[in-house]
């Protein structure tokens, strides 16, 4: 198409800040390209649909085009066009026909639809992605904006909530609320429901100390979702590194989301974002060309060393990003401060997190990425999480990254399934769960907060559905029920599904009380999955990618507020015993205090156990503290100590409590969990678990 003609000024600018920037009299725009030959900045009408100029970047410094443009502002929609050679065996794909997503935009304007024009190449060629397609994608694809410069003003961070006295839930920003009748209707599925003062007190009765959301960065719909009426609704298939996701704005539209963050600050609570920087939304070869691709293919992704026509694919997902290159780490690194200095988050979860570890030769745990983030004061200053696996060669590396980062343990959620299934040879290991998995973390002065602990999260089997289900039904993902994880060491209790039989329906409830409260009362830092807590279904579906609707969101009418309540109750017991969430690991070490050993396991005459091969079916499990231990605070601890019991039995034992005072504090066989006082003889249900602490 033929633009009007500009009538400002283009100077060459300053590569120092990449991005649009907007400076007094007008806007700088800078962006990387190691292999473009010319660099078109394309501006558009306020509505995004009207290309109004083109203007090629004067100026190129190392690998950065930049150019100021003077009488821009503010609100300016824009996109790029890059020239370049398009020689797909090569590794090249450099198509000026197709306009691109600026990769530092704050601010997306309009929106992406399916249509093929976006695609580099001719779809149905006969040399598929090695032709050449000349039509203009503009219409198709949504647009970067300059933002204004008093929307990022430097935010200042409090002290964070210590690791070790952290309680996490990762939640969906949509799914959170959407059917909630407490927040309403306006607000329901954005940002802003997430504050409502309905889902606030909910978050502060339950106690947690942080929500993680799912990826909020930019994101599009997969074109095969799209031909099958669904959309991507998990979210990880980022294409905006800086940009929030516009799908969950609410009347207060792109400040939405710095007011969730101020206001779940205002009430204690810390922010952790889900990010995808292992893979973009461009897919394989056959994907579309919407920003990293068309901009430096050979420079953003990992091509394969023989046939750079073909992309790297250790996350599953078509491409991996290179952040061995350091244009592009800086990329990542930029995004990250970001989000810390300009919007208040407090830390990170990172997707298949092994990627970003992974250099040319294999996972390295002192790779570019991990020294960058380490280093840097303002990101080591913040919760750093990593999901320690992905698809690729070496890609299983639970307990090898360094600190601070702490890991996604999935070994505490197998061991934790697995023993309460009552699976042979599970006991021994469910024991190393209990105390934080200390064969995995326990080195390099890791403390045991590394060890992040879940029985379940957003990708697989809810807490329900885990009591509920055998096998996976993801009938409505349109795969054949082919998709999703096949080893759910899930139990259904004799049913598939639901049933009226009351018998049934009780195990199922105590069960979820088990597992609930091993994940809660185990060192480590604990993750709970949003509505886990009241015994959310998401109707056997353990791959509800896909399902933005209320297979994926939470039903809040269904609420079980028993245990809502039991939960509640967990984790003020938690809270409540230092000796629960310890910084070091417990080794059965001989305390310099008194020569008590600060941990012990019992046999239920209340004798000493040493565990052989497969270990008892019940256990008990005297955790301490030792006293005049000093916090972070330089407070002392006191002496404190709890007494953990479990069986896992048909039998009802009767259970000897070690020298002391001792009182129950919880009780599983009770649908709320209560307590009872001091008795002489103490009976243990079966398939249970009882909670004692010592008095002073």
């Amino acid at each position: 198409m033929t633009s009007p003609p500009f009538n400002g000024t283009v100077l060459p600018g300053s590569p120092l800040r990449l991005g649009a920037r907007f400076e007094q009299g007008g806007v700088n725009f800078a962006v990387f390209s190691a292999h473009a030959e010319a660099v078109e900045l394309c501006l558009f009408s306020q509505s995004g649909k009207q290309e109004t100029a083109r203007l090629m970047l004067p100026q190129r410094t190392g690998h950065i085009w930049h150019g100021f443009v003077e009488g821009l502002g503010p609100g300016q929609v824009y996109g790029y066009r890059v020239h370049g050679p398009y020689a797909p065996e090569q590794g090249h794909r450099f198509n000026p026909h197709k306009l691109l997503l600026d990769p530092y935009t704050r601010e997306v304007r309009g929106a992406w639809d399916n249509h093929d024009s976006r695609l580099g190449y001719r779809l149905g060629h006969a040399k598929e992605d090695l032709s050449f397609d000349r039509r203009d994608s503009a219409r198709h694809v949504a647009k970067s904006m300059v933002s204004h410069p008093a929307l990022f003003l430097p935010k200042e961070r409090e002290v964070g909530v210590p690791f070790e006295e952290s309680i996490i839930y990762e939640a969906h920003p949509k799914g959170l609320t959407m059917m909630n009748p407490a927040v309403p209707e306006k607000l329901r599925g954005t940002y802003e429901g997430i504050v409502h003062p309905a889902m606030i007190d909910h978050m502060l009765r339950l106690g947690i100390t942080a929500v993680e959301l799912l990826p909020v960065h930019h994101f599009i719909d997969d074109g095969f979702l799209i031909e099958k009426g669904l959309r991507n609704y998990w979210g990880y298939n980022s294409v905006g590194f800086f940009a929030p996701e516009p799908r969950y704005f609410g009347p207060l539209g792109y400040h939405g989301f710095a007011a969730m963050v101020d206001k779940l600050h205002a009430a204690g609570l810390e922010v952790i974002l889900d990010v995808v920087y292992n893979h973009t939304a461009e897919g394989d070869q056959r994907g579309p060309t919407l920003s990293f691709r068309g901009l430096d293919n050979a420079s953003y992704y990992r091509l394969q060393d023989d046939n750079p026509r073909f992309y790297v694919n250790d996350t599953g997902c078509g491409n991996t990003v290179d952040v061995s290159n350091p244009h592009v780490l800086r990329l990542v690194m930029d995004s990250l401060r970001f989000w810390v200095e300009q919007i208040g988050v407090d830390g990170f979860r990172f997707d298949l997190g092994t990627s970003l570890a992974r250099e040319g030769h294999g996972f390295d745990r002192r790779g570019g990425f991990l020294d960058a983030v380490r280093q840097d004061p303002v990101l080591g200053a913040v919760k750093l999480i990593v999901e320690p696996w992905d698809i690729g060669p070496g890609g299983y590396q639970l307990g090898a990254f360094p600190a601070p980062f702490a890991e996604w343990n999935d070994r505490f959620r197998d061991g934790a399934r697995s023993f309460w299934r009552g699976d042979q040879d599970s006991t021994r290991f469910m024991g190393s769960r209990l105390l934080g998995s200390a064969e995995a973390f326990d080195h390099a002065g890791r403390p045991v907060s590394s060890s992040i602990n879940f029985i379940t999260a957003h990708d697989g089997f809810t807490l329900a559905d885990l009591t509920r289900f055998n096998e996976r039904h993801n009938e409505d993902n349109g795969e054949d029920n082919a998709d999703g994880h096949g080893n759910n060491i899930s139990d259904n209790m004799g049913v598939e599904g639901e049933t009226d039989d009351p018998n049934i329906r009780a195990a199922r409830a105590k069960r979820q009380r088990n597992m609930l409260a091993t994940l809660l009362l185990s060192q480590g830092t604990p993750m709970l999955l949003a509505g886990d807590e009241f015994g959310n279904s998401q109707q056997g579906n353990n791959n509800a990618y896909a399902q933005d609707n209320e297979i994926g969101w939470l039903n809040w009418a269904q609420a079980e507020d028993d245990l809502t309540t039991f939960t509640q109750r967990v984790i003020a017991l938690r809270k409540a015993h230092p000796c629960l969430r310890q910084t070091r690991f417990l080794h059965g070490e001989r305390r310099s205090t008194d020569g008590l050993k600060d941990v012990v396991w019992l046999d239920f005459e209340g004798q000493e156990l040493e565990w052989h091969g497969e270990g008892p079916d019940r256990f008990a499990l005297l955790v301490r503290m030792a006293a005049g231990a000093v916090d972070r605070r330089g407070q002392l601890e006191g002496d404190d100590a709890v007494l953990i019991a479990i069986n896992r039995s048909d039998d009802e034992p009767q259970l000897v409590l070690p020298e002391g005072d001792f009182v129950c504090v919880l009780d599983t066989r009770h649908v709320l969990g209560e307590p009872f006082g001091a008795r002489e003889t103490i009976t243990m249900a079966s398939h249970s678990m009882m909670v004692f602490e010592k008095i002073p």
